[in-house]
């Protein structure tokens, strides 16, 4: 039981083991999430059930992201951080204690009441505001949106008292717990396919929601109740501390704001197209996002505290090499998993999605658009890391600006590429040459603050990776054509030995080329695979910068 209890509430001793955990979790979860699309795919196909579905989803998260996920990522944590270590400066610690948790329950009361209003006017506003988020949809398809968002709706008051119970777990180091959360959310969503559509009807999916993110809470609770939290009705919009907070959480907030409008337009212009439209442009967002995920944001987040404490220290010119080297790791893993996605599109949609209700028109549309999603996978990778550097120059103001002119971007060359040139597929080339145009502004503006981004290095580096991606392409192409006259490509089994088989194959070749090259990212990489079987003082002196790069 002791066990049990030190792994559950146990603290992070450094960055890279919080890193590890969450890298970890992240993989687990999003391996979930496709294993949920799948389900939903299976169960449903891309038709107008999916369509609603994912229009419902809108509102109810831009509450979430507006309200929740801005306040607490750029204010909380910083705040009760200072309050629950004030025994640094001399105060009791019964005090310091009370002040750090009478936060939580002021925010918990704050936020829970400002939640509940909101939603319970939204709720009875659906109807109108419904057809503005999918002005496409007949009467009976805007019915079943409003239906399904209006339970949804009561997600974000779970959401938000969970994401409070994480962030206090975050404050403690204590990533564990808080990273399992996700991964039950995606629980709740299958269970609510599985089982509670057969029983509730259409409604089950919408319900499963709720379940997930009830699941996301609750399994926070008790080490919530463990690191010292009582719930107390203490209840003050005056008190200082949760006005700096909401002073912090302004310039987050508003930049998540300009990307929920993104989405809803995104959505709404969707919705105007064929039938399945805007479930194919989902899943297709869902499975590029795995490599953004796992490989962008983990980077981003690993690198944070370092940039930041290099920021403080105003040493530029590490903060430039510790941008630098991340920046390069991102590159080295993006690229080939960006031709893996371009090259074997259509197997990846097939193995993740095909079966069921997902016919092989499902898998095309959704194949073709997941295509001009992976053009732009490597700016995506780097805009997270891009924005936590302006951050830790205390700079929110450029990244909110630029995040508006990209969205503002977006919203044109999509309403021009549906219009005029393409369908579904239109959104994500839209999507991805914004995303390119985010990274370009992002880059010419955090260049003009430090001087240089070491290109130096970074282009050199890029031409290394770059060459070996093109022979992988190539050696991925040959694969393909020659494994699927061997296997049986009706089944399940042929189309997922053709893709894994052309897919390690080539990325065979990106490791031999690589080295070829001698990029220095390929060496690192290999030697750092080579450090279980070889003694650590034989290993490149690289391996220690790349450590605490990360």
């Amino acid at each position: 039981m002791m066990f049990f209890k030190k792994i559950l509430d146990g603290q992070s001793k450094n960055i890279t083991g919080a890193a590890i955990i969450l890298a970890a979790a992240a993989l687990a979860s999003r391996f979930l999430g496709l294993i949920r699309d799948r389900i939903l795919a299976h169960y449903f196909g891309a038709g107008p059930l999916m369509d609603a579905y994912w229009a419902a989803f809108k509102i109810p998260d831009l509450i979430y992201n507006l309200l929740i996920l801005g306040a607490l990522s750029a204010g909380f944590i910083p705040i009760f951080t200072k309050l629950y270590n004030e025994k640094k400066l001399g105060l009791l610690e019964n005090k310091e204690r009370k002040n750090a948790w009478e936060l939580v329950s002021n925010i918990i009361n704050t936020l829970g009441v400002l939640l509940i209003i909101l939603t319970a006017v939204l709720i009875i506003l659906t109807p109108y505001l419904m057809p503005l988020v999918a002005p496409g949809f007949d009467n009976d398809k805007k019915a079943l949106t409003v239906m399904l968002s209006r339970i949804m709706f009561l997600s974000p008051i779970l959401l938000g008292f969970s994401a409070i119970a994480g962030s206090v777990l975050q404050s403690m180091r204590n990533f564990f717990i808080y990273s399992l959360s996700p991964i039950l959310y995606n629980v709740g969503i299958i269970i609510g396919a599985v089982i509670l559509v057969p029983i509730l009807g259409d409604a089950g999916l919408a319900w499963g929601v709720v379940l997930g993110a009830g699941l996301h809470l609750l399994i926070q609770l008790p080490s919530l109740y463990r690191s010292g939290y009582r719930y107390c009705a203490k209840w003050n919009w005056r008190d200082p501390s949760l006005r700096l907070i909401a002073k912090l959480s302004l310039p987050r907030a508003l930049g998540l704001a300009a990307n929920q409008v993104n989405l809803i337009v995104i959505t709404a212009l969707a919705s105007t197209l064929a039938a399945g439209s805007i479930a194919v442009y989902n899943y297709a967002l869902n499975i590029q996002t795995f490599p953004v995920g796992f490989i962008g944001i983990s980077f981003a987040i690993a690198a944070f505290p370092t940039l930041s404490l290099l920021a403080t220290k105003n040493d530029k010119g590490e903060l430039i090499k510790s941008f630098s080297e991340t920046a390069r790791q991102i590159l080295f893993f993006i690229i080939p998993l960006s031709v893996i996605v371009l090259m074997l599109r259509a197997q990846i949609v097939r193995v993740i999605l095909g079966s069921g209700q997902f016919d092989w028109d499902a898998t095309i549309r959704t194949s073709d658009t997941l295509a001009f999603f992976a053009l732009s996978l490597f700016a995506q990778a780097l805009v997270p890391l891009l924005c936590r550097v302006f951050y830790a120059l205390e700079n929110t103001k450029t990244p909110f600006w630029i995040s508006v002119a990209t969205v503002t971007l977006n919203i044109i060359l999509s309403w021009s590429f549906t219009q005029k040139l393409f369908g579904v597929e239109g959104l994500a080339l839209a999507f991805s040459i914004s995303s390119v145009f985010n990274l370009i502004m992002l880059w010419v503006f955090l260049r003009d603050d430090l001087g240089s981004l070491d290109e130096i290095n970074i282009l050199p580096a890029l031409y290394k990776m770059s060459v070996p991606a093109i022979f992988m392409g190539l050696t991925i192409q040959f694969l393909k054509s020659v494994i699927a006259n061997l296997v049986d490509m009706h089944t399940f089994l042929g189309i997922f030995t053709q893709g894994l088989t052309a897919g390690l194959a080539g990325l065979i070749v990106y490791v031999a080329a690589g080295l070829f090259l001698k990029s220095k990212e390929m060496e690192i990489f290999v030697a750092t695979i080579k450090n279980k079987f070889v003694n650590r003082k034989n290993l490149p002196a690289d391996i220690t910068d790349l450590n605490q790069t990360v």
